[in-house]
């Protein structure tokens, strides 16, 4: 079987985006009669069907969720892989490090001093952003310090930096703050902060640390991240949730020699410190 071509991987995404060959087409800004034929040629080559029509409705079959997971991976590795040949060919290149304000654990410097001892290495740049992890899937970034479960993890490699239990992060004022420990049954019926689909949508953890100090929310974050705590907040350790780990990643088929020296730099400056993970 030939390749598959970037173009009909961006084509099928856009139907199984939409479930709609009129809209995809719109949002491609082709001829609907052109992206049907894609389709078809697309499904005759691999010996499948992908989307179960008829005359009200588009939908996935199992052949065509298969796809529609592993299309927006190539396509995001494809996109990153033009973005970083171009950093690598600029006259300046450097090695991009991602991760949140405040999301290094105060490690950050002595990996730093580390990497700086290696020979024949890039320059770090260090770059903030919410969502390190889609950074570094998309190019933007060559390494990342974050917090991500496994399942979180896919075509990355990762070094353990620190493991931390989490805690609850309340007002003074709260009927929970003077507890010893909680668990998340005692959190039921709290404005409890979650992830936010959209990467942008919490600014900071600052901002969070606000909401949190003003009674409008509650959270259950790595201790790390709370530090330093304002005065007008505490954090109670949470018992039934495993510990989280904050970790060095970076891709999983990156040859760069900056990145392998960032990595043996990271746990060298963990080895030598007094925080293991």
């Amino acid at each position: 079987m030939d390749r598959l071509e970037t173009r009909e991987l961006a084509y099928f995404l856009a139907v199984a985006d939409e479930l709609h060959f009129g809209r995809a087409a719109a949002r491609l800004g082709i001829a609907q009669p052109s992206l049907s034929k894609t389709i078809r040629q697309l499904e005759s080559r691999l010996g499948v069907t992908l989307f179960d029509r008829t005359s009200r409705a588009v939908a996935l079959t199992e052949a065509g969720r298969v796809l529609r997971r592993e299309a927006r991976v190539a396509l995001e590795a494809v996109s990153a892989a033009a973005l970083r040949t171009q950093r690598a060919g600029t006259r300046d290149p450097r090695l991009i490090l991602a991760m949140k304000p405040g999301g290094d654990a105060g490690l950050l410097p002595a990996i730093l001093a580390a990497y700086e001892r290696e020979s024949g290495v890039l320059p770090v740049e260090v770059v903030f952003g919410a969502g390190p992890a889609r950074m570094l899937r998309g190019g933007q970034a060559d390494a990342a310090i974050l917090y991500a479960p496994p399942d979180e993890l896919g075509g990355l490699d990762s070094e353990t930096l620190l493991t931390e239990a989490p805690v609850a992060v309340l007002p003074l004022s709260h009927p929970l703050a003077q507890r010893a420990s909680l668990e998340m049954a005692d959190l039921a019926g709290e404005e409890l902060h979650q992830k936010p689909a959209d990467p942008g949508a919490m600014k900071s953890l600052s901002e969070l640390m606000h909401l949190i100090a003003l009674g409008r929310k509650v959270a259950v974050l790595p201790r790390v991240l709370t530090r330093p705590l304002r005065d007008d907040l505490i954090t109670v350790p949470m018992t039934d949730l495993p510990p989280v780990d904050l970790l060095l990643a970076w891709p999983a088929h990156s040859t760069s020699l900056s990145v392998a020296a960032l990595a043996r730099a990271a746990v060298g400056a963990i080895r030598s410190s007094a925080i293991a993970p």
